[in-house]
């Protein structure tokens, strides 16, 4: 998957097309992401030691990942990714690196 944790991506479609949101956890085996503040659920939880009152909880669910675009840190806008083999001395040193189709700069991990 091209896009990781704490990602900065844009909606693209359903009911919160436009939005803006931090990736919070990726399920890369269903190809589905968990954004900040997107695709919002109401989830009746009984009464625990962690939630004594109980109560309905608002949470955000999963959303396909076709459904996010990845938002460049360098240009701000949103952009396809390209990946890049970078190597360095031996087979050991080599990772690839995505890069942004806009600007052409490298897409680093954000720092949480």
């Amino acid at each position: 998957m091209y896009i990781r944790k704490d990602d900065q991506v844009l909606v693209l479609s359903g009911d919160n097309n436009g939005k803006k949101g931090r990736v919070l956890k990726i399920y890369p085996e269903k190809q589905r992401v968990i954004v900040e503040g997107v695709n919002m659920i109401k989830r009746h939880m009984r009464p625990t030691q962690r939630h004594p009152q109980g109560g309905i909880v608002e949470k955000e669910s999963a959303i396909h990942a076709s459904n996010v675009m990845l938002v460049c840190p360098k240009c701000s806008t949103p952009t396809r990714v390209n990946f890049q083999i970078r190597s360095g001395e031996g087979k050991a040193s080599r990772h690839r690196a995505r890069m942004c189709k806009n600007c052409g700069e490298m897409i680093l991990a954000a720092k949480a």
